[in-house]
């Protein structure tokens, strides 16, 4: 007994050294440290270092300014998203990341830190006092979230010296330089996004608002589109100037009022903006892969090129790959997973 007591010690012991030994070695050269960080908690996830892209030969200093929402349900989505942007970007040191949150969470603050130690990052609170009253019910649960909401009121929470940002969701993957879409000229248009013309428009919208006759006429002399909010370029300045937070709150005490839509935060967009934004390339929103909003379902992706990749709708990629249960196209959105379980961190 006492020489099994003596091996079990011996073990534990030559583990803490090489545990030890392991988190004190240097980034390999990749970046990647295989020590832990931080220890597990049961609403934040452990991530493993992401190495540091040094891309371009010439970038000068102009910055992109990129914003997304923080929330710990999305953080291994967030995570994954801002991995591939540095991944594919020219200039990857140009990039500033601008994340809105509804509370203060020091490790999801601790996570972004430790993940990505030299990535330029601001945050800032979205007080959803904001969306009290305002919001109604949709079809899915996740949709009704204040958080949702947040980029409707962009343009009041950024600081005003920054004039053009690219908002994005956090259940996508940038598979090409995203300067290409932040040099997008939006001309005269507060807002680009890809359009889905082939989309009928109608769905999107109650029978109480098409047989209302002044609800049906909101889009006379415009030829509405489709567009998915989840990745936008969008002229903060310009949509300071014209009011658009305050027109798209209209439209969501009309909906408080009358049962106009079913879809959460993207009908008074398509209210206010439909048939006037400048349209972009489709391969910068293919969409859809979380499948529908109901079921879920795998979906395949659209033929031709591709530089966005967005898991909107139910479905998204690291729960269905966690389950053993993914689609074909989660297995696009595995590479950029730096979640570490504390099984994998073990098998390091």
């Amino acid at each position: 007994m006492a020489s099994c007591t003596l091996i079990l010690l011996l073990g534990l012991l030559s583990f803490i050294i090489v545990a030890n030994t392991v988190s004190s070695l240097p980034s390999s050269s990749g970046g990647i440290r295989l020590g832990v960080i931080r220890k597990p908690t049961a609403d934040v996830p452990v991530f493993r270092e992401a190495p540091a892209f040094r891309n371009g030969d010439s970038c000068g200093p102009h910055r992109i300014h990129i914003v997304m929402t923080l929330d710990a349900n999305y953080l291994r989505g967030t995570m994954a998203a801002i991995f591939s942007i540095l991944r594919h970007s020219t200039c990857p040191e140009n990039m500033e990341f601008h994340f809105l949150w509804a509370r203060f969470d020091r490790e999801v603050f601790s996570s972004i830190k430790s993940t990505f130690p030299y990535l330029n990052f601001r945050f800032y609170r979205f007080d959803s006092n904001r969306v009290r009253g305002k919001i109604s019910k949709s079809i899915r649960q996740s949709l009704d979230q204040p958080l949702n909401y947040a980029r409707i009121y962009l343009a009041d929470i950024i600081p005003s010296d920054v004039k053009r940002v690219i908002y994005l969701d956090s259940d996508l993957l940038v598979v090409d330089d995203i300067a290409k879409l932040w040099e997008v000229d939006l001309e005269d248009r507060v807002l680009a996004a890809p359009e889905y013309c082939h989309a009928n428009f109608t769905y999107y919208f109650s029978n109480l608002f098409w047989l209302d006759p002044v609800l049906a006429k909101t889009f006379h002399g415009r030829r509405p589109c489709y567009f998915n909010t989840g990745v936008m370029v969008v002229d903060v300045e310009k949509w300071r100037q014209v009011q658009l937070t305050q027109k798209v709150e209209g439209w969501m005490t009309v909906q408080k009022q009358k049962r106009i839509y079913h879809l959460g935060s993207l009908p008074p967009f398509l209210l206010v903006l439909a048939g006037n934004i400048k349209g972009v390339d489709h391969r910068w929103n293919q969409h859809g892969l979380g499948g529908d909003n109901m079921e879920g379902k795998c979906r395949s992706l659209h033929p031709g090129p591709i530089s966005l990749l967005h898991w909107s709708g139910k479905g998204k990629p690291w729960l269905r790959l966690d389950s053993r249960k993914p689609c074909i196209v989660d297995h696009l959105w595995a590479p950029y997973d730096l979640y570490r379980s504390s099984l994998h961190v073990l098998e390091e």
